[in-house]
């Protein structure tokens, strides 16, 4: 198969791993996709870098399945993939459709991602399969939440936190009250709680990569660089007394450089944690080296917000997966890829000039 074939990535803007899945089959050897890609933004400024834009609706939209499969009918689109939580939600719900029109889905099983995404429930999973995750509770009220009798502890969401949107660190518990007075906790409401471990020079992005008949291919770990504006969501002086946490306490944002290196520890941790999922694609995996190993902190069941990082050092998880699923090319497992530093900064672009349609107009 030696034609290009017609791949779809939807919500490529805002920052979000579709723009990471967009900058990786750009740069992709062989010159083998023709890129449509969609977002909710009129003005969104990857449209630039696609071969067709369209404005698709939200993924909570009734319409946005239907508005995705009447894109690829008209364009033959071989392969769709999702860039936001949201988006792989839908996908994984309507994957039978998509499946019986002959489009690749490369998302794992919908299982996986329905636990992976609470972080309550992945962090359960991970004590249940011997690999202790930072201690947590999931609390209706601070009261609930002093029952751990720790600080410092990260607060957030257990569903609907990524990127750390919504993530704060508490120090003392009059912190702690307050932020489950902002978060509005309840008993519908309830908030996790967890204890913050390690420090910011040992946290890593790991991702762990399978085809999508779940046998192993890869794994690679970008041990991440939080000091700038940039990639940090929070930076606060460590007012604990705990000084092997280090002078700063530190939420990482969603936007991540750092490091590729080879540490064997952290990869066979997550390997092990892959397989016990019985991962389908790719998985995302983050956590911090501490004095008792690696302590998982979150698993993301997609590709990674550092999918573009991975990319440039040879290691380019949507163009393995179509290389390997549409293409039917054989992938050596561990294959050699760079290591190395990469760093990130803003671009400023013009809004697109060429025609932006409205998925309504096909």
């Amino acid at each position: 198969m030696n034609d290009k074939i017609n791949v779809l990535i939807t919500a490529i803007g805002g920052g979000g791993h579709g723009e990471q899945i967009l900058k990786a089959l750009k740069w992709a050897d062989g010159d083998r996709y023709r890129i449509f890609g969609g977002d909710m933004n009129r003005n969104c400024p990857q449209f630039n870098y696609v071969d067709k834009a369209i404005t698709l609706p939200s993924a909570t939209s009734p319409e946005f399945i239907d508005s995705v499969l009447k894109i690829c009918k008209a364009h033959d689109i071989c392969a769709v993939f999702h860039g936001c939580e949201p988006e792989l939600l839908a996908y994984s719900r309507a994957r039978d459709r998509f499946g019986s029109e002959g489009i690749l889905l490369p998302i794992n099983k919908a299982e996986v991602i329905e636990m992976c995404l609470d972080k309550v429930r992945s962090s359960e999973f991970l004590q249940s399969v011997g690999f202790a995750p930072p201690r947590y509770i999931l609390a209706e009220n601070a009261e609930d939440a002093k029952s751990l009798e720790l600080f410092p502890l990260i607060v957030k969401p257990h569903v609907g936190s990524g990127g750390s949107k919504d993530c704060y660190i508490v120090q003392n518990n009059a912190e702690l009250d307050a932020v489950f007075v902002l978060l509005h906790a309840s008993a519908e409401n309830p908030i996790m709680v967890q204890e913050y471990v390690g420090t910011p020079q040992t946290e890593y992005t790991v991702g762990v990569l399978h085809d999508l008949d779940g046998n192993f291919i890869n794994s690679i770990a970008v041990r991440r660089e939080l000091k700038s504006a940039l990639n940090l969501r929070i930076s606060t002086p460590n007012n604990t007394g705990k000084e092997e946490l280090g002078q700063h306490l530190v939420i990482s944002s969603g936007i991540s450089m750092g490091e590729v290196c080879d540490d064997r520890e952290v990869l066979q941790t997550c390997e092990k944690i892959a397989a016990a999922l019985d991962v389908r694609g790719a998985i995302n995996i983050q956590g911090r080296m501490t004095p008792n190993g690696f302590k998982t902190f979150e698993i993301n069941p997609r590709f990674s917000g550092t999918t573009s990082i991975r990319a440039m050092m040879d290691y380019n998880e949507p163009d393995i997966l179509l290389r390997k699923h549409v293409f039917g090319e054989k992938i050596s497992p561990r294959f050699s890829y760079n290591k190395g530093f990469v760093l990130r900064s803003l671009i400023e672009s013009k809004a697109s000039e060429q025609t932006v349609r409205l998925w309504s107009e096909y």
